[in-house]
C-alpha cells in the first residue's frame, strides 16, 4: 500500500506578470521518495519548489504537509548575512532533538572549518554552507534547487552518497544528469504550465519524454493543427536529435577505440606523425612542462600530445590548477619550465567560465552573423542562418528577436552557436556546462560529437564527459598529471577509483588551526609580498560588495518591461551587469590563487 504523503501540491496555478506561468501542476511526496523535477529553463521549476517550500504562495491551488513534517529548502542564492559564522549558520537549522556535532562534521566534509565569515565567502564556499545548513537536521523532506551548483566532481561524488544515506524525502532540481540518475526514483515533468509524473528515475525520462510528445505531434496532426508556434517546435525536435545523437555516441566509442590503439602502438604513430605534422595533425605537444605557485606544484613535468580531432577532458577538484594547464596548452601561459609547441595553422575559440558578452540590442541573426549576410560557415561549410539557428532550438521566427529580450537559457544557446560560427579548427571550453538547462547541453554534446576539429575542455559533469571526450586528464595531486583513453567512467574503472578530492580538501581546509600560526612571528616565514597581503586581506569584503552590486543590477534586469519601456536604461544595467560579473570573476580567481599560496607557504 502506498504510503501517505508528507507534502501534497495539489491543482497549483501562479501567473507572473500578466502571463501564467504554473496552470496546473501537481506534487506529492511519501516518507523516503527521491524525485527529480525536470524542464526547461523559465519552465517554473525553481518557482514550484518555493511553493513546496512555503516561500511563495500560488494563486490557486493547495499545499499541504504532514503535521510535524520538517521541510529544508536549499535555494540557488542562499543568504547568511544574518550570522556571524558558518558554524552558527549551519547550528540554526538544528532542532531540538539534532546531533549539534553533525553540523561541523558536515562542514568539514564540505572543505569548510565554521570559523568563516559570511561577508568573505565566495559563491562556492556560501553554496557549500547552505548544503551543511539543510542536511545538518536531516529533515523529513529535503528539497534542493540545483545543489551541484559551484561544486567539483569530489564534493558532488560525496554529496550523492550522504543523500543516499539520508532518509529524508527528495525533490531535485538539477542539470547534472548522472547526479539525477543516481538518486531520483522519480521523475515529474514540468511542461506548459503542468505536471506529468513517471514512477521511474531520471534515467528512464528521455525516452518517456518522447513517447508523450510523439503521442501528442500525432494527435495534434489528427485534429488537423498545424504546429508554428516556437514552443511546440523546440518540443518536437527533440526525438530526432536524440536519436541522431546514438549514432553520435557510437562514433565517439569507436573514437576511443581508435585512441587506445594508438597509444598502444607508440613506434608506428610516431613515423606517420612526423610526415603529416606540417598538415597541422600535430595540435599541441607538450614536453616536461611544469608550473608552481611559490611552492606549491600546479603541474609537475608533464609531457601530453594532442592530435587532430582529439577530444581532451581536463578533470580534477578546484584548486588543482585545471584553468592554469588549459591556458598553458593554448600557448596563452608560459610554463616555468619544459616547452609547448602549438601546430600549424591552429584558429582557436575559446569559451571560458565568464562567458563572452551578448550585445543586448543586436537580433539573434546579426550576433550569428556578425551584422554580415544571412549565412554562418560551419567546419568549412556553408549554412543560411535560419538553419543554424533552428539547430540551437531557435524558431525562425526569433531571427529579428534582440537579444535583451531573450531568456536567460536562450542567451547561453545562443553563446554557443556565436562560438561555433567563428572559424576554428580547436574548441577550447573552461567549465561549458555552468547553468545550461538539459537541453542546451545536448546540443552542446551534439556539437561537439559532430565538430571536425580538436577540443581540449574543462568540466565537473561526468555524463557529459562521458558522451564528449576521447581522453581525459586527471590531477592525481602534488602537480601529477595522468591521462587516461576515454570518459569519465572509463577512467574510473581503470584507475579504480573517481577524483580523490577529500584529501586535498583537508590539506588546504585547517585554516582555523593556520590562522594563530599566521599571528606568530618566529613560525611565519612572510614570503607574500605587501601587495599579496593587501590583496588577501582586502578581496572579500570587495567581491561581497560588487555581489550586492550584481543583484541591484539584476532586480533593475527582472523588469520584463524594461527593455521596451527604457532601452537606455536596460542598456546601461545590461553593461554594468556584464563588467560587475567580469570584475568578480578576476577577484575570486585572484583570491583563490592567493588562497592556495599561503596556506603553502603557512603548512
Amino acid at each position: 500500500m502506498a504510503l501517505p504523503p508528507l507534502l501534497l501540491l495539489q491543482d497549483i496555478a501562479l501567473t507572473f506578470g500578466g502571463t501564467p506561468l504554473i496552470e496546473s501542476a501537481e506534487l506529492s511526496v511519501s516518507q523516503g521518495e527521491r524525485a527529480c523535477l525536470v524542464g526547461r529553463n523559465g519552465s517554473g521549476k525553481s518557482t514550484l519548489l518555493k511553493i513546496a517550500a512555503g516561500l511563495i504562495e500560488a494563486d490557486h491551488g493547495k499545499r499541504f504537509v504532514q503535521p510535524g513534517a520538517t521541510v529544508r529548502y536549499l535555494a540557488q542564492e542562499p543568504d547568511l548575512a544574518a550570522y556571524p559564522t558558518t558554524l552558527a549558520y549551519v547550528e540554526a537549522g538544528l532542532g531540538p532533538g539534532d546531533d549539534p556535532y553533525r553540523a561541523r562534521y558536515l562542514l568539514e566534509q564540505l572543505g569548510l572549518t565554521g570559523d568563516e565569515k559570511p561577508a568573505d565567502l565566495s559563491g562556492g564556499e556560501a553554496r557549500r554552507a547552505a548544503l551543511a545548513h539543510v542536511l545538518a537536521p536531516e529533515p523529513d523532506i529535503l528539497l534542493l534547487d540545483e545543489p551541484t551548483n559551484h561544486l567539483d566532481l569530489p564534493v558532488i561524488e560525496w554529496l550523492e552518497g550522504e543523500l543516499k544515506s539520508l532518509r529524508s524525502a527528495l525533490v531535485l532540481i538539477s542539470h547534472d544528469r548522472r547526479f539525477l540518475e543516481s538518486l531520483s526514483q522519480a521523475t515529474v515533468w514540468l511542461d506548459r504550465g503542468r505536471t506529468r509524473r513517471m514512477d521511474r528515475g531520471f534515467a528512464h525520462f528521455e525516452e518517456w519524454r518522447d513517447q508523450v510528445l510523439e503521442q501528442e505531434e500525432a494527435e495534434h496532426h489528427k485534429l488537423g493543427r498545424k504546429l508554428v508556434a516556437e514552443a511546440d517546435w523546440l518540443r518536437y525536435g527533440v526525438t530526432a536529435r536524440r536519436k541522431r545523437n546514438v549514432r553520435r555516441l557510437g562514433n565517439l566509442h569507436a573514437m576511443r577505440q581508435q585512441y587506445r590503439e594508438r597509444t598502444r602502438a607508440v613506434g608506428t604513430v610516431s613515423m606517420s606523425l612526423a610526415e603529416a605534422e606540417q598538415s597541422g595533425t600535430l595540435v599541441v605537444e607538450a614536453e616536461g612542462i611544469s608550473k608552481t605557485y611559490g611552492d606549491r606544484a600546479i603541474v609537475s613535468n608533464l609531457s601530453l600530445r594532442v592530435l587532430r580531432g582529439d577530444r581532451l577532458g581536463i578533470i580534477g577538484p578546484n584548486g588543482a590548477g585545471k584553468t592554469t594547464l588549459i591556458n598553458m596548452l593554448t600557448g596563452v601561459l608560459e610554463p616555468d619550465e619544459g616547452q609547448i609547441r602549438l601546430g600549424s595553422n591552429l584558429q582557436m575559440v575559446t569559451l571560458d567560465q565568464r562567458r563572452a558578452s551578448l550585445d543586448p540590442d543586436a537580433t539573434v541573426t546579426e550576433t550569428l552573423t556578425g551584422g554580415r549576410g544571412d549565412t554562418v560557415t560551419i567546419g568549412g561549410q556553408t549554412k543560411h542562418v535560419i538553419g543554424y539557428m533552428k539547430d540551437f532550438l531557435f524558431s525562425p521566427e526569433q531571427a529579428r528577436t534582440p537579444v535583451g529580450v531573450l531568456s536567460g537559457g536562450e542567451r547561453n544557446r545562443l553563446m554557443l552557436a556565436r562560438a561555433l560560427a567563428q572559424p576554428s579548427n580547436l574548441l577550447v571550453l573552461d567549465e561549458p556546462t555552468n547553468d545550461l538547462d538539459l537541453e542546451t547541453l545536448d546540443l552542446l554534446e551534439e556539437m561537439i560529437q559532430d565538430y571536425s576539429g580538436t577540443v581540449i575542455l574543462v568540466s565537473h559533469d561526468r555524463d557529459f564527459l562521458d558522451r564528449t571526450v576521447s581522453s581525459v586528464l586527471v590531477s592525481e595531486a602534488e602537480g601529477r598529471w595522468l591521462e587516461y583513453a576515454g570518459g569519465y567512467t572509463d577512467m574510473v574503472a581503470q584507475r579504480g577509483r573517481g577524483v580523490q578530492a577529500r584529501v586535498v580538501e583537508k590539506e588546504a581546509k585547517p585554516r582555523s588551526a593556520d590562522r594563530p600560526a599566521a599571528s606568530a612571528p618566529a613560525r611565519d616565514k612572510r614570503k607574500l609580498s605587501f601587495n599579496e597581503q593587501h590583496d588577501l586581506k582586502t578581496l572579500p569584503k570587495r567581491m561581497s560588495e560588487m555581489e550586492a552590486r550584481i543583484a541591484k543590477v539584476q532586480e533593475i534586469l527582472a523588469d520584463s518591461e524594461l527593455y521596451s519601456r527604457d532601452p537606455a536604461r536596460f542598456q546601461k544595467a545590461m553593461d554594468a551587469l556584464t563588467q560587475l560579473q567580469a570584475e568578480l570573476h578576476a577577484a575570486e580567481e585572484r583570491w583563490l590563487e592567493l588562497e592556495m599560496l599561503r596556506e603553502e607557504l603557512e603548512g
